[in-house]
């Protein structure tokens, strides 16, 4: 089997390589080949026993997919695109990334299957953001997709264009729409929900960080392990069950910023919750007032998806994954 991974320089995608490169195994077949690909060369994962291909590449260029997808990779996971808060403030990146470079994937994989037969599976990472403005409490598997922010319009079209390509049986498609990855590692970046994870990474590390909303804000939680394991359930779920309906709401946890910082409190104690600092943030605070806070995502877990339980075991795996479990505390 071969697997490329459009973005594996990002956290979603280094995870996956490395989960797939643990038992260099995937739904039960030898991964061969591993083809990592980013705007910048992507570090190659340990422990690998095919072979890799790193390359860096601009999605939005034409030339540069063709070329990639010459290669027949079996399995792409579309992972690349850029964040809310980059795509809101520049309108053009935002569909030259996020539209322009899933529209050149799609067409050069139509074009590669003229001559003789492909179809490979085609994972594409959508997002909550597709939903927007008057919502009720709780998403249902049958909403309509309402986005809000050019983001989630960016994201809304690929996953038409995504049940289109499938319907024509030119890509064998599966749409996860992933919650807000929570806790993400590393630094902070330009989404807007980037301070769910900041107001318990920092702490967890003893530095302080910033709530720009009110702690009664409510959303839809996943772990980066969580979101792996989606990514992975994909390639080998059966699509016929997916019948014209591609895309898929992804199981999560919905909890207030508030339940966030009790769930700390319990796992790193009050000096932890005493480094977050309450700055509002208005323009913040509006795009995150226009996502959806909780859904019911009956149709992927009947699928077999699975997500976390509670905001303790979201804090533990980011304590086990970072810190080899043993998190040393605040002194």
């Amino acid at each position: 089997m071969h697997i490329m991974i459009i973005g594996a320089a990002g956290m979603i995608g280094r995870k996956l390589a490395q989960k797939i490169a643990q038992t260099s195994t995937l739904g039960g077949q030898n991964v061969r080949h591993l083809t990592l690909v980013d705007i910048v060369e992507p570090a190659p994962p340990e422990g690998f026993c095919g072979t890799t291909s790193l390359y860096a590449a601009d999605m939005s260029r034409e030339v540069s997919v063709v070329e990639l997808i010459a290669v027949r990779p079996d399995v792409i996971f579309h992972l690349a695109s850029i964040v809310s808060g980059e795509a809101e403030v520049d309108f053009d990146k935002g569909y030259r990334i996020n539209l322009g470079g899933t529209q050149n994937l799609l067409e050069a994989t139509r074009a590669e299957a003229e001559n003789t037969p492909y179809r490979p599976r085609f994972i594409f990472t959508s997002s909550i953001a597709v939903f927007g403005g008057l919502m009720p409490d709780v998403i249902s598997d049958d909403f309509r997709l309402t986005p809000q922010t050019s983001y989630g319009t960016q994201k809304a079209i690929c996953e038409l264009l995504l049940n289109d390509y499938s319907r024509k049986g030119i890509i064998d498609g599966i749409g996860i729409r992933l919650p807000t990855v929570c806790i993400r590692p590393g630094l902070a970046n330009m989404a807007a929900s980037s301070f769910f994870s900041g107001i318990l990474r920092e702490p967890l590390a003893g530095k302080e960080a910033v709530l720009p909303v009110d702690e009664t804000v409510r959303h839809w939680h996943a772990s980066p392990r969580a979101a792996v394991d989606f990514l992975i359930h994909a390639v080998t779920l059966n699509t016929a069950l997916l019948g014209t309906r591609r895309n898929l709401n992804m199981p999560g946890l919905s909890a207030t910023v508030g339940e966030q910082i009790d769930a700390l409190q319990r796992i790193a104690g009050p000096k932890a919750v005493a480094l977050i600092k309450r700055e509002p943030n208005p323009e913040i605070k509006k795009i995150i007032e226009g996502w959806p806070q909780d859904f019911d995502a009956a149709r992927a877990i009947e699928l077999g998806f699975v997500g976390e339980q509670s905001f303790d075991e979201i804090i533990q795996t980011y304590i086990d994954e970072e810190f080899g479990g043993n998190w040393p505390g605040l002194g």
